[in-house]
């Protein structure tokens, strides 16, 4: 673990000193490296470090393999608008990134909650930067602003209740792993107190009705700040409430039944506004949020079926949406549009990315046997034995997302190519790459799905 992290720290180094005509080459192949050897995370899943300070298990071992693999395929992304950029500039940017996602890791392998509060908290500053400067459209401040004022409120509860739990355990130091061996908190008010110290969480998912920010923030960012928003920073919340679910009380759920509503409502509510929308990235950031209550469905619910199908949720959502802010960002390097309409007949001249828009779009759908799919189904079959009823409501959502599915695929692939549009530069090898590295991920899980469960 410290190896890695030092590969990580040595990253730094390499931004400011490689040659500007190698700089985007070497940090993506040492990104690459610092991947694969994340891979060997993947054996040592229930292995405490000497130091106690890192620690990876079920939980958080798939995660932070995903946020290392993430790291090169957003180098490889943003090399074509970079590149115009003065080498200072660019400098600054691959360094923000690299800090973004080594305040991620971090705050997925910490083993103790005091420095997990503090990286998830610390990951918000890189991510502003990247946003309010890097942005393309004039509103980029406003979706920073709403970034921070939603993310710090959210932690505001939880930071009380990390204070009042050192104060009662008189250690500033409780380690995640012996959360367990702690007595459950005794509350007269169990869903309230779940709600408290997970708002920071429910915010970062985020729950329906605490979303606000993410679309703002999603259609602002440049391809890096989407991709990691997509693929690790949502990820923190859904880590923080499957991490503390220790401290759940037997008969929480039936306290916490208002939040299951919205999460249910919430499911439903923004795959139909998917229908309602015109701007590609907003529709693939409304799509995250109807996936993500999936997530707080799962952890109100709190069996181990449920848990294993967020955690494969999850990750499969973070390798999906990913490579939709790659392929929306592909068609806007060549039109400079979001606008769907304006995209329309992409596949007579892109036969090939109609290809990648097929099969990564089925993925987001949880077409069988994706390793989406596993994950809904498990999630599925846990509310089905909780509520046949709510199973029923959930349900609905199966034919909302194949209906947004259908409107994507159609309204960006079909038609005739608009009268404006006179020539489009082809597809490039690193992009064709970028894709196959995002789906490769989610074809291999296919084939060992338990890795992740």
């Amino acid at each position: 673990m410290l190896m890695i992290i030092s590969a990580w720290l040595s990253m730094f180094f390499t931004t400011l000193l490689a040659p500007p005509k190698h700089l985007w080459t070497l940090i993506t192949t040492q990104g690459f490296f610092i991947a694969f050897f994340s891979m060997s995370w993947i054996f040592l899943q229930d292995f405490n470090f000497s130091n106690s300070l890192f620690f990876i298990d079920k939980i958080s071992g798939p995660l932070a393999i995903l946020t290392c693999w993430l790291f090169p395929l957003t180098m490889l992304a943003s090399q074509s608008k970079m590149y115009l950029e003065p080498v200072n500039r660019q400098r600054t940017y691959i360094v923000n990134s690299t800090f973004l996602q080594l305040t991620t890791l971090l705050a997925f392998t910490s083993s103790d909650l005091m420095l997990f509060f503090i990286f998830f908290e610390a990951s918000l500053v890189p991510t502003m930067i990247i946003i309010t400067r890097w942005g393309a459209q004039e509103r980029r401040l406003e979706a920073g602003t709403y970034l921070a004022f939603y993310t710090m409120l959210g932690a505001v509860p939880l930071m009380i209740w990390l204070t009042k739990f050192y104060s009662t355990h008189g250690s500033l130091l409780p380690a995640l792993t012996h959360i367990l061996s702690i007595t459950q908190a005794s509350t007269s008010y169990p869903g309230l107190f779940w709600a408290t110290y997970n708002a920071a969480f429910l915010v970062k998912l985020p729950m329906y009705c605490l979303h606000l920010w993410l679309p703002k923030a999603h259609v602002e960012a440049p391809i890096a700040g989407s991709m990691v928003l997509a693929g690790t920073l949502l990820k923190l919340g859904g880590y923080g409430i499957l991490r503390t679910s220790a401290l759940l009380q037997e008969n929480t759920l039936n306290q916490t039944l208002f939040i299951m509503l919205i999460a249910i409502l919430g499911i439903l509510a923004t795959a139909l506004l998917c229908l309602r929308q015109t701007d590609l990235k907003s529709l693939i950031a409304m799509s995250s949020v109807s996936h993500m209550n999936l997530v707080v469905a799962a952890a109100l619910i709190s069996s181990p079926w449920s848990y294993s199908g967020a955690m494969a949720m999850m990750i499969a959502h973070g390798l999906t949406s990913s490579a939709l802010f790659c392929l929306a960002n592909t068609t806007y390097e060549r039109t400079n549009s979001r606008t769907m309409i304006l995209l329309r007949g992409a596949l007579l001249i892109f036969p090939l990315a109609g290809a990648w828009w097929l099969t990564i779009i089925l993925f987001n759908m949880a077409l069988p046997p994706s390793i989406n799919f596993a994950g809904e189904v498990l999630i599925m079959i846990s509310l089905y034995n909780w509520s046949p009823l709510a199973f029923l409501m959930v349900a609905l959502n199966l034919i909302f997302t194949t209906a947004y599915t259908l409107y994507v695929l159609w309204s960006t692939q079909r038609g005739s190519l608009p009268t404006h549009i006179k020539t489009l530069f082809p597809f490039q090898i690193r992009e064709h790459l970028l894709l196959l590295l995002h789906i490769l991920p989610g074809f291999l899980l296919i084939l060992k799905p338990e890795l992740i469960f």
